[in-house]
């Protein structure tokens, strides 16, 4: 099987969840056979909900069309590294692959901070590929927290 991103559909995405005064962070999960099953922005404000993370609404969204708590075989892009909550949930689905873009120094879970897939409980680690889009998911981050401090922006 040739390999396709789906990254610039996460970014997308994450530019739709920054237009709607959300974190700009997007993710995508496609199947085995490559076939987009959810695509997603955070919603964390829009819901008042804080696990409505752009990864946790794909995953639901993925288990739900799958009618399965399994994600074996799926890949999961994301626009930035996935948080331990977020990490968490990909290794209970047992997500194949997890790809993501902009790595995230202060809250990270995989590359930083507890690094999930590495503890020992963890239930399942995917393989995992960083980097993919990151200056773009970078560009966006920066832009939306620039204008959270901007005086304009109050």
């Amino acid at each position: 099987m040739v390999f396709r991103s789906h990254m610039d559909l996460a970014l997308e995405q994450a530019r739709a969840a920054g237009a709607r005064g959300e974190v700009p962070v997007g993710a995508v999960l496609v199947s085995a056979a490559g076939e987009v099953l959810a695509a997603a922005g955070n919603r964390t404000r829009e819901l008042s909900d804080p696990s409505a993370h752009a990864e946790m609404l794909v995953i639901r969204a993925a288990c739900a069309a799958l009618g399965s708590e399994r994600l074996t075989g799926c890949d999961l892009f994301v626009t930035l590294e996935p948080c331990p909550m977020c990490a968490a949930a990909i290794s209970f689905a047992r997500v194949s692959r997890l790809y993501y873009g902009a790595s995230d120094p202060k809250s990270g879970g995989v590359a930083q901070g507890p690094r999930v897939f590495s503890h020992p409980q963890a239930h399942h680690a995917p393989e995992v590929y960083d980097g993919i889009g990151a200056a773009e998911a970078e560009a966006l981050l920066r832009a939306f927290f620039a204008g959270l401090r901007s005086p304009l922006s109050n």
